[in-house]
């Protein structure tokens, strides 16, 4: 059926002064070194209706999501199953969740983001043409996996893999670099969906906002092709173990922003390749599928909340920031699950001719993207992570067994070992009930 597209772009900047999210310290914004944005892509056959938004933001919790989701329902008549929030999770964003013992969410923050959020749309749907839609995949590795190995049986997130103890990396990377594009009649760009797997986190410890390599792709892909509200979105894949960093070759690490402008324009780059490629239809299946999982929340043992308990109770200045704040994450995980012990956790299939999108709302480790994919019997499958909400990360068993940061049971990290298998093959077979 003929398909119908709008799409526009809003800043979303935080205020100078705001704290920044995504370390286990407090960080002030000093300055907004690149505008943190919302992209907005609104799809319709004329029956089917989705909307697709990408912000730079680490997370965004389900409470904000589904009130949001609700508004937006509301407002423009889209189906609240059909409207898709995800985060590219980049570290210098606002702090959008409550994640640290000192350092409060910025509720006056969610409120303008929810005003933001619903106005984009309305703008968005007010835009829609008739369009033609393309899609491709090629190679771009921009992440590296960052759970390194020891000869003792643990595992830790990052390492010197000189040491004589190391004993590999856990798990593998995934280059897949796949891309949508959507023109109207007169081949004008409406917008531009890429997506890939790395942590956003180049520039992760800086006292400023920014978009990180997913902002740097998306300013190289306006200039490549002269327009300055071209909207782009970046879907950030499986990648809950990966890391801009390759720490096989530790000694050749360069500086932040020189390594946020490499990614970025490698991602522009090979974004531009696949669509010089491209051949376009404008007769498109637009289809969704949805699921409601019930997972279960591991809880620490009555051992580790008591020591927990100590070391909180002695102090940061005693025990240290990351010893302080991981014994906090495993008091706040057994204070707010004790009595309720599982989550329902939303994922979506999202089918777009012969081109899927699976999503999930965690830092999703990057075998269980390339699992999915191996599995899908569509042309392009893209996996989108940090979607309608997040629920922290999600290791293999390999993960949970190595423990270390992301592995252990701590409030990031709190589903049951086999969340992300269940995950995968839920997402597999709605991929299959989409494709007959």
């Amino acid at each position: 059926m003929q398909i119908l597209a709008g799409a526009k772009t809003k800043k979303i900047n935080c205020e100078i002064g705001d704290s920044l999210m995504g370390q286990l310290y407090i960080r002030k914004c000093e300055y907004i070194r690149d505008d943190l944005e919302a992209n907005c892509l609104f799809l319709s056959n004329g029956t089917k209706k989705i909307i697709i938004i990408s912000c730079d933001l680490g997370v965004l919790l389900p409470n904000f999501i589904e009130k949001t989701k609700k508004i937006i329902e509301e407002r423009t008549g889209v189906p609240f199953e059909n409207i898709y929030i995800f985060c590219t999770h980049t570290h210098t964003g606002p702090n959008t969740a409550d994640l640290l013992p000192d350092d409060p969410i910025n509720a006056q923050y969610l409120v303008r983001l929810e005003k933001w959020l619903v106005e984009l749309v309305e703008e968005t749907v007010s835009s829609i043409r008739q369009a033609r839609i393309g899609y491709g995949k090629g190679n771009a590795l921009i992440g590296y996996n960052r759970r390194v190995c020891w000869m003792d049986g643990s595992h830790t997130m990052y390492g010197d893999t000189k040491r004589d103890d190391f004993s590999g990396l856990e798990g593998p990377e995934d280059p897949t670099h796949c891309v949508m594009s959507v023109v109207d009649k007169e081949n004008n760009h409406i917008a531009i969906v890429h997506n890939n797997a790395c942590h956003s986190t180049t520039v992760e410890g800086g006292n400023f906002a920014s978009a990180d390599f997913p902002g740097e792709a998306r300013r190289f892909m306006r200039e490549i092709l002269g327009k300055k509200d071209l909207v782009v979105l970046y879907l950030q894949g499986a990648s809950g173990d990966l890391s801009p960093w390759n720490l096989m070759q530790q000694k050749k690490r360069v500086a932040g922003f020189q390594r946020m402008k490499e990614i970025g324009s490698l991602l522009a780059s090979e974004t531009m390749r696949i669509i010089a490629t491209i051949e376009y239809e404008d007769d498109i299946v637009l289809k969704t599928a949805s699921e409601k999982i019930v997972m279960k929340v591991r809880l620490p043992e009555p051992e580790e909340v008591k020591k927990a308990k100590e070391i909180v109770e002695a102090g940061e200045e005693k025990s240290g920031r990351w010893n302080y704040v991981l014994n906090w994450s495993i008091l706040k995980l057994y204070e707010e699950f004790k009595d309720k012990p599982y989550e329902e956790v939303p994922v979506h299939v999202i089918r777009i001719g012969n081109c899927a999108i699976a999503t999930n709302p965690y830092e999703y480790y990057c075998q269980f993207g390339i699992d999915i994919r191996r599995r899908s019997p569509f042309e392009v499958t893209m996996i989108g992570q940090l979607a309608d909400g997040w629920y922290g990360y999600c290791p293999t068993v390999y993960g949970v067994l190595g423990g270390g940061y992301s592995g252990m049971t701590i409030y990031w990290t709190r589903h049951q070992m086999e969340a992300g298998y269940i995950v995968a093959d839920i997402c597999s077979r709605l991929l299959y009930k989409l494709w007959k």
